[in-house]
């Protein structure tokens, strides 16, 4: 009976109920559901308590720990510390590239002769890509050269892949490996070298001319947009942009904000906008003799002031 009493008083205790008197109270103690009601009552309240406590215990050691470890930043001489070492990749990443292309050379060009000679890189536009190299023929220089007409350049054309864009990060590496390879197989004159294309050729125009601002003397994006906030890098390469004022494919706006971008970065660029004209910007432009004799009057190097008129 004395260990029922103990029992109850020290639940009662911890419920915050009066202690019960040390002498013998029959009627309560012979009270078995009244004991086990006060008892389960005060075990509730004892585990509610008791798990308030344990969380409150889990936060004071959480905060414990997150002071000993910032304690432990503040002092570096600790070997559990933490440091930041700088480091440097160094290595070859390599891509493998594969394109299509038209070669065409000049009369009297002379692989073995001491005479180098201008390049003219010509980018095709979205309907000419794939697998059959005669689609480069349709528009621009090489359509020209096909109907006989001469130029005084090596021309290179190549095929964009029919899964693929010219401004894609892909496709600018080949072209660089193209003209690179180019170059070495050639009697080239690196200081005069062009690029020039159309619609899908004329984005990737500006953004070639963008990667590698110092490669070419000169170019000539024709119904294309490019990377205006890159402008500043080509701020020095002679510019010359034709669009189609009507463009219902590639807005004027696009030319438009490429040539504002330049000036404000001090370029002087020319702008050719054709009333009354659709996309196609490409054949009055390639037939116009001017443009020729516009890219070889730039050499690399020199002041991209002749970039107007």
């Amino acid at each position: 009976m004395g260990r029922i009493q103990d029992t109850e008083r020290h639940w009662a205790q911890v419920a915050g109920r009066p202690a019960v008197s040390n002498q013998p109270d029959l009627r309560c103690s012979s009270d078995a559901h009244g004991l086990s009601s006060i008892g389960k009552r005060a075990r509730r309240r004892y585990t509610a308590a008791m798990s308030g406590r344990w969380r409150a215990c889990e936060a004071a050691w959480a905060i414990a720990a997150f002071a000993a470890l910032q304690g432990a930043a503040a002092d570096s001489t600790m070997t559990n510390s933490m440091t930041m070492d700088p480091k440097v990749l160094e290595g070859t990443a390599s891509v493998r590239v594969r394109l299509r292309y038209w070669l065409a050379c000049p009369p009297g060009y002379d692989r073995e002769g001491p005479t180098r000679w201008p390049l003219l890189l010509f980018l095709h536009g979205a309907g000419e890509r794939g697998d059959d190299l005669e689609l480069v023929k349709k528009h621009g220089p090489p359509k020209l050269i096909a109907s006989g007409r001469v130029f005084p350049f090596l021309v290179v054309a190549p095929q964009c892949p029919a899964d693929d864009w010219w401004d894609s990060a892909r496709q600018i590496l080949a072209l660089r490996t193209l003209l690179d390879d180019v170059i070495a197989a050639h009697r080239v004159d690196r200081d005069r070298m062009y690029v020039t294309g159309l619609s899908m050729g004329g984005f990737g125009t500006w953004r070639l001319a963008a990667e590698y601002p110092d490669l070419f003397a000169a170019i000539a994006p024709i119904c294309g947009g490019g990377p205006w906030y890159r402008a500043n890098v080509l701020r020095r390469v002679p510019v010359w942009v034709f669009h189609g004022a009507d463009d219902p494919v590639v807005p004027l706006r696009e030319s438009e904000t490429m040539v504002e971008a330049l000036k404000r970065a001090g370029a002087d660029p020319r702008f050719t906008v054709y009333p009354n004209t659709g996309h196609d910007a490409w054949t009055a432009t390639y037939d116009n003799a001017e443009l020729y004799e516009w890219f070889l009057r730039h050499r690399r190097g020199a002041p991209a002031a002749g970039s107007g008129p």
